[in-house]
Parts: C-alpha cells; structure tokens; sequence
C-alpha cells in the first residue's frame, strides 16, 4: 500500500508539472539570468545615454521604444518569450498574468522580510512551460520616471507614451517589477 501512495504521489507532481528537481532546472536558469544580463545590460547604456542628451524626459521613448525592441530581438535569437511586467503597470504589456502577479506578491513579501531585490528570483515548471522571473529593483536612473514626484517634461512624456501609468511612489531598492522569461520545455 505504502508503495502505491508514493507512486501514485509521484505520479500527481509529475503531471501537475510545476515540481521538479532544482538538478532539472538548472541550466534553464542559467540560460534565463544571461538573457535577464543581456535585456539589462542593452537598456541601461541607452537610458543613460538618452537622459545625458536630453534629459529624463527623453529617456521615456528608450522604455516606451527600444525596451520591446530588445525583448522582440532576445526573443528572436534566443527562443524565449521576455518582458517586463508589474503590480503597478506603466501599460496593458506590464499587466502580470496571474502566475507572475503571485511571484511578484511573493518579491514583496521577501523584500519586507529584509531580503533585497539584486538577486532576488524565482522558477518553476507550469503546464510544460519554464517560467523565470527576476526581480527589478528601483536603481537610482529608474526615479527620474517612477518616485512619487517627477519634473512637469517627464510627466508630460509619460502621459504622451503611457497614458494609463500607474508606475508611480516607488522608492530607491524597492521592487518595482520583474523581468518574465518563459520557454517551453
């Protein structure tokens, strides 16, 4: 009898697809924390780069323009489905569906408990998907467009690119949002 529960046991988490050994996972962790880099890596330069030639105002059609145009090209050459989503959405595309809603809840949970949003991450198996999500803490840049007060021009350039912002009051460090990485397995 002992037997057959734990096979039958075996049987429900291998179905349900969201349990699996970390040894399974990881490499696809691996793979998604170097993509996370690469998305980073290419939108930071060029948010500095703009708000230096501009000011932060001009940085908002970095977010609004290029952002998604690095995610479409990492997914491209990569095969994984990338963006950017939030509890306080800057737009329907940053609306978490409602397995990331539940990781970025827990992100929060974690900051409030006193662990910091720099490594912060999360991975799961869900229905024959991997599913990543890294935490997006509030860095100094990220203020100029998401602290409860903004300059009269990047408001103007948040209501002209978003507007339906609710991307707003967010502090240095805080958890504004995640990277989502999702590839099928």
């Amino acid at each position: 009898m002992h037997t057959q529960l734990t096979f039958i046991s075996f049987l429900l988490i291998f179905t349900h697809s969201s349990v699996y050994a970390s040894d399974d996972i990881t490499p696809l962790k691996k793979e998604a924390i170097s993509i996370v880099k690469q998305f980073g890596g290419s939108l930071k330069p060029e948010l500095k780069k703009a708000i230096k030639a501009g000011g932060p105002a001009n940085a908002v059609s970095v977010c609004s323009d290029l952002a998604p145009a690095i995610a479409n090209k990492l997914r491209t050459d990569t095969g994984w489905y990338i963006k950017r989503v939030s509890l306080k959405a800057r737009n329907e595309t940053a609306t978490p569906d409602a397995w990331e809603k539940s990781v970025l809840q827990q992100f929060d949970k974690r900051q409030s408990e006193g662990e910091s949003a720099k490594k912060m991450a999360f991975a799961e198996v869900v229905n024959g998907k991997f599913r990543f999500m890294k935490a997006q803490g509030v860095e100094k840049v990220c203020l100029n467009c998401h602290a409860a007060k903004i300059k009269p021009e990047v408001e103007a350039a948040l209501k002209e690119k978003y507007p339906h912002d609710k991307a707003r009051g967010y502090s240095l460090g805080q958890i504004r949002g995640a990277f989502s990485l999702a590839k099928d397995i």
